[in-house]
């Protein structure tokens, strides 16, 4: 089989090659994946340089999302899933034309779902359902301002903000990408390149100011300045590469609330709230209340995976950016 092969921290991924090796196999208690399309994700750049959390011994296989089709289950693996059987998932090592993982880091594909849809939901929809719904509690009625709004987790923000009834204001660095937050529920949108955008904002919510501010960027102290009175601000990066110092004396003054969200933690700490986030966003994807929006680009084939990283770090992608593995047609339900 084909897949990237990792020997040693790399400078660039522009160094990442495509290499055969031997079919993978699935592992005692596992199932084996055929791997039909994979989620692009920039903490992959991190970790090809060693500059991310997670780092695998040598030598590995990158990527963390995919979609694909059960090919083998191990005798040993208790599973409710069949040969045949379309499923999406994270693990480590995504970057192959072959797979074998736990079933417990395995979901169905709803009917309506492409391999390139499902194979970017894992990471994204559950971090804004989770940062949205139950770390801020949102209601409908509210202002939502959600930054980075045409980015992977920053549209499942606005479409989930929408969901729940939310006024959802959309923040991006140009019109194209304000158009897309729009055309995908955002009622506003506004370039958080200008100087006065916390003041646009102040003037869209009539003064009021956005009730939950979704932020992971890192513009926490901007947002600030348009926050409403009991605002609940969501930490959820840091792709502008600045962790922030917060002045505690305007958390006080409008009595805000500043609230982390590390959905990766939620099954070492939370487990029940992983499976009931997840029979939520399945019944919303079924009734396609949510709609997940794959970048126009599907890249195709693990040699193109260098060049979707690449441009997913210049912030040329929206929405989810994937690569289609295995020879798929583009949009397969197949």
């Amino acid at each position: 089989m084909k897949a990237i092969v990792i020997e040693k921290s790399l400078t660039s991924v522009d160094q990442m090659t495509v290499q055969t090796i031997p079919d993978a196999v699935a592992k005692k208690g596992e199932v084996l994946i055929d791997v039909k399309a994979a989620g692009l994700n920039f903490f992959d750049i991190l970790q090809v340089q060693e500059k991310y959390q997670i780092k695998p011994p040598y030598p590995y296989i990158p990527g963390a999302e995919f979609a694909g089709v059960v090919s083998a289950i191990h005798p040993d693996a208790k599973t409710p899933y069949k040969v045949g059987d379309r499923v999406f998932g994270s693990t480590q090592g995504c970057y192959t034309e072959k797979l074998s993982c736990s079933p417990k880091s395995l979901l169905p594909i709803p009917k309506n779902l492409s391999f390139e849809q499902a194979s970017g939901l894992f990471i994204t929809y559950p971090t804004s359902y989770v940062a949205l719904k139950m770390r801020a509690e949102l209601k409908a009625g509210e202002w939502c301002l959600v930054h980075a709004a045409a980015g992977g987790v920053g549209l499942c923000a606005v479409q989930i903000a929408k969901a729940l009834g939310a006024k959802v204001i959309a923040t991006a660095g140009s019109q194209e990408k304000l158009n897309i937050a729009l055309s995908n529920g955002a009622d506003y949108g506004v370039n958080y390149r200008d100087k006065d955008w916390a003041a646009q904002v102040l003037k869209i919510t009539g003064g009021h100011g956005a009730d939950v501010i979704y932020d992971p960027v890192g513009l926490i102290n901007d947002s600030l300045r348009c926050s409403a009175w009991c605002a609940r601000v969501l930490v959820v990066g840091f792709a502008a590469g600045t962790i922030e110092k917060i002045p505690a004396n305007r958390i006080l003054l409008k009595n805000i609330s500043i609230v982390g969200v590390h959905w990766g933690a939620y099954n070492k700490f939370d487990v029940a709230t992983v499976a009931q986030v997840w029979k939520e966003l399945l019944e919303l994807f079924a009734q396609e209340k949510l709609v997940p929006v794959v970048y126009e680009k599907i890249y195709q084939g693990l040699d193109s995976v260098k060049t979707g990283l690449n441009e997913l770090a210049a912030r040329k992608t929206f929405g989810k950016a994937v690569v289609a593995i295995g020879g798929v047609p583009t949009n397969s339900k197949l």
